[in-house]
């Protein structure tokens, strides 16, 4: 998908330009639902994400992407891989504890990049603590024929239930 540069998601994601992880494309992923999946360098400028509705909503306007996903390697927990956070007012979701498909295109675009030196990669992924849920999601992922394959699971708490009528 499109690619973007950091100057426009710091104003966006309220953090300075030298947060982002040069190294690796901020890029509009899909796996189903597309994300804009933003590389950071380290996890205090993670932490440090504030969404700037204004920046944001003027970002989203022409993409196809409606949601942003930050990342990088440097977890809360040594046992992990990755910290995350995932915005989406778009969907009403301001922030979210725990995001399946966001992940997804997270792991496809590791995979697609080569983000751990590898065409395969099975990791573990904290999101949420920033917002007093912490959650916990697997992912694997792995080039083939041509494709990437892409599986996420994980742990969360759930906090609500509802019943269409």
């Amino acid at each position: 998908g499109a690619e973007y540069e950091p100057e426009q998601l710091a104003v966006v994601l309220n953090i300075p330009p030298a947060d982002f992880d040069t190294r690796f494309p901020i890029q509009d992923v899909s796996t189903g639902l597309p994300f804009i999946i933003v590389p950071l360098v380290s996890q205090s400028a993670v932490q440090q994400c504030r969404l700037g509705l204004e920046a944001y909503n003027e970002l989203i306007e022409n993409s196809r992407a409606k949601a942003v996903l930050v990342f990088c390697d440097e977890p809360d927990n040594p046992q992990n891989q990755l910290k995350v956070r995932m915005f989406a007012p778009y969907y009403n979701v301001h922030e979210d504890a725990a995001t399946g498909s966001a992940n997804g295109c997270l792991a496809g675009y590791l995979v697609r990049h080569k983000y751990f030196n590898s065409s395969e990669i099975e990791l573990r992924v904290e999101q949420g603590a920033e917002i007093g849920r912490p959650s916990l999601l697997y992912l694997y992922g792995r080039a083939r024929s041509g494709a990437i394959e892409v599986v996420v699971g994980g742990q969360v708490i759930k906090v609500a239930q509802g019943e269409l009528v």
